[in-house]
């Protein structure tokens, strides 16, 4: 039991780092999300205010610090990555942040270590507020706070994003062709049947046990949606939840997307068929229907929702959509 909890750990920690809202227990989950978000929406600026305030944003940073991985995705993809000194352990993407050093996780930030970069932004989102942004700004430096749960979220990321880096062109040209991607799949979804769909987003490797969905009102469950999908866990407090097998059978899903994330040197080493097939009475397995993706910008609301919105309508319409 201890090495699958080992196992399971990694994944867990960018899991929380993803989707901001997932604790170290069960029991931490319930009582970490009752309070809602309690973050500010593009918060920049520790002590200056006014006048300085937007100074400051005049002026581009160039030493960037991005403390999870849908930030760093977003600093990419307006064109700020070049200006990145450091990044969270659990960035992926763009493939050049193998060569930047790791300042910790979101709960586990070594303080030391940015103060060392002397950075001149820090880049976070709302649910790393409580627990890191006060010591870095005791630092001096300059943040800024994003909200990361909704499809919006995401889309006002990139705007706020692009423009504390002083990147505002780069901004909305990557918020057109991102929104022209959403749109172009919901045009193409609308008269679609709308098949119930069930999204895993973590769980203990090689079995069913320990699973958290995205419910209602999370950026995923709305991509589920646009993709021509109805996402059937109901509305949870923070967008994602555990849940058990006896509510699985019960929903019974026709589609079933799992985005376990766990991987054993460098490869995924598990059969979602044989993972899935203790629950052979559920709709999406008798006919097969139940699909892993394992691409990690999928669980972060970052630019690249519209391709993850594509890749759901592949999976919930193949008769429509080639993958």
């Amino acid at each position: 039991m201890r090495r699958r909890r080992t196992r399971v750990s990694e994944n867990f920690r960018r899991v929380r780092a993803a989707l901001c809202c997932v604790l170290l227990s069960v029991a931490a989950l319930g009582a970490s999300c009752g309070g809602g978000g309690g973050g500010r929406e593009g918060v920049v600026g520790s002590s200056e205010g006014g006048a300085g305030e937007t100074a400051a944003r005049d002026v581009r940073p160039q030493r960037i610090i991005s403390l999870t991985p849908s930030t760093t995705e977003i600093l990419s993809g307006v064109g700020a990555f070049d200006r990145v000194v450091a990044v969270s352990d659990y960035c992926t993407y763009p493939p050049e942040v193998k060569d930047l050093p790791r300042i910790g996780g979101w709960q586990n930030t070594n303080l030391e270590r940015v103060a060392s970069f002397r950075p001149d932004l820090i880049v976070m989102t709302q649910a790393q507020e409580p627990f890191i942004k006060e010591r870095v700004e005791a630092l001096g430096a300059r943040t800024l706070v994003v909200r990361d749960r909704t499809l919006d979220d995401a889309l006002n990321a990139v705007a706020e994003i692009g423009r504390a880096t002083g990147n505002v062109a780069e901004a909305e040209v990557l918020l057109a062709r991102t929104r022209s991607t959403l749109e172009e799949i919901r045009a193409r979804t609308r008269e679609l049947p709308r098949r119930r769909v069930l999204c895993i987003v973590d769980r203990l490797p090689g079995t069913l046990r320990g699973m958290y969905s995205a419910n209602e009102g999370s950026f995923l469950a709305q991509l589920i949606e646009i993709a021509g999908g109805e996402s059937i866990v109901p509305r949870g407090g923070i967008g994602f939840g555990q849940i058990q097998k006896e509510a699985v059978l019960e929903l019974d899903p026709e589609v079933i997307i799992d985005l376990m994330m766990h991987k054993t040197e460098g490869r995924f080493d598990e059969d979602i068929r044989v993972v899935y097939s203790e629950l052979s009475n559920l709709r999406a397995v008798r006919e097969g229907r139940v699909y892993s993706v394992r691409e990690e910008t999928v669980l972060h609301p970052s630019q690249f929702v519209g391709d993850t919105a594509r890749r759901f309508a592949a999976l919930i319409h193949p008769e429509v959509f080639k993958q």
